[in-house]
Formats: structure tokens, C-alpha cells, sequence
């Protein structure tokens, strides 16, 4: 199963006709991806469940809906075990972006922390999971296809939001106080705790 995240609601492609008891689940070869989009949009289907029991031609049907954008971030600790977060448009997030050309995924990932933290000395120990969420961009569905990565970095200067990204704040946060902020944050940041 994969999840994608439209509105903090799942859609979760399945290839298990267990969930068929669901009350929105679709064969992927029944339906429109993007009218089940809009019906979530309006607010008639908070969870989806799409079938098909070929992984790989669920994936190919669901994302040939979209543009696709290729995202990496970290998830940043110093040597106190805190964690880096970042708060914009009036939640807390990790600090992620956008693919440049030329990059590999794991120069992306520590650019953008940087670029949106102020930052340096950060390490890349492992690869975590892939999260997905769709959003719209002039007035098209996209779908961002975000990498992350364990960093720790042992910086001990001042960090300094990206405010052209509309960033306002970038902290450290102690166990406590991320599970706090946790109650604030995007669905698809919760899976990387």
C-alpha cells in the first residue's frame, strides 16, 4: 500500500481486495483520479482506497494525472536529539524543496535545509520514507513526490528563517515539544515520527 495525502485525507492505492469493504474504494480502471480529487475537494470523500491488483499500473494510472515534482528534505537532529522544524503558512513542517537540475536527491535535501534554516555542517546518515501529497498550482493538480533524510549536524549558530519562502520561525524542538507540535502539522510529516 501507498498513501498519498490530498488535504491531510488519504488516498491509499491498494493492491488487496481486503479493503473493497470500504466505503470509497475503486477498481483504478473504474474511475477518474481527478474527479475523485475534486469529490475530496468538496468534501464528500475524506479517504480513498484505489485498487488494482498490478501495483505498477495503479501507480502508472494514478500519476499520469499529475505533474510530478521531486522534493527532498531532512529531518535534522543536534546532539541533543532535538529535532529542526520550521513553521509556514501556520504550521510546523520540516524543511524540504525542490529538485534542481543536475542534483541528486541527497544534495537536494541538504541545499534545501539550508536554503530555508540557515543551517551548516549537516550529515545524511539514512534515507527515511517517501512521502506523497497532491496540492494545486495554477489551478492544476500536482502531485510532490517528497525524499527525506536522518541528518544530524553539530551547528551551533543562529538559524535564520527563509522568509521568501514563507517561513517565519526555525527551532529546535526537545521530544515534548515536537509532540506538540505534531498536533500542527501535515499528515504526511506525522508518518516520519
Amino acid at each position: 500500500m501507498k498513501t498519498v495525502f490530498f488535504n491531510n485525507f488519504p488516498i491509499n492505492l491498494v493492491t488487496d481486495v481486503k479493503y473493497q469493504s470500504e466505503s470509497h474504494f475503486f477498481h483504478s480502471n473504474d474511475i477518474d483520479v481527478l474527479s475523485i480529487i475534486d469529490k475530496m475537494e468538496q468534501g464528500s470523500m475524506e479517504a480513498v482506497f484505489l485498487y488494482n491488483d498490478d501495483f505498477n499500473s495503479l501507480w502508472q494510472h494514478f500519476t499520469s494525472a499529475f505533474k510530478i515534482i521531486e522534493a527532498g528534505g531532512g529531518k535534522v537532529f543536534n546532539d541533543k536529539n532535538e529535532v529542526l522544524f520550521i513553521f509556514r503558512n501556520d504550521k510546523w513542517d520540516l524543511p524540504k524543496g525542490k529538485i534542481e537540475k543536475g542534483e541528486t536527491i541527497e544534495e537536494t535535501a541538504i541545499r534545501e535545509v539550508e536554503e530555508e534554516t540557515g543551517i551548516e555542517k549537516l550529515k545524511i546518515s539514512h534515507q527515511l520514507q517517501t512521502t506523497y501529497h497532491i496540492y494545486k498550482h495554477k489551478k492544476k493538480y500536482v502531485l510532490k513526490v517528497s525524499y527525506w533524510f536522518k541528518m544530524t549536524s553539530d551547528f551551533k549558530g543562529e538559524l535564520f528563517p527563509q522568509l521568501e519562502e514563507g517561513i517565519t520561525k526555525v527551532v529546535w524542538l526537545s521530544d515534548t515539544e515536537t509532540e506538540k507540535a505534531l498536533q500542527n502539522t501535515y499528515k504526511n510529516i506525522k508518518l516520519l515520527f
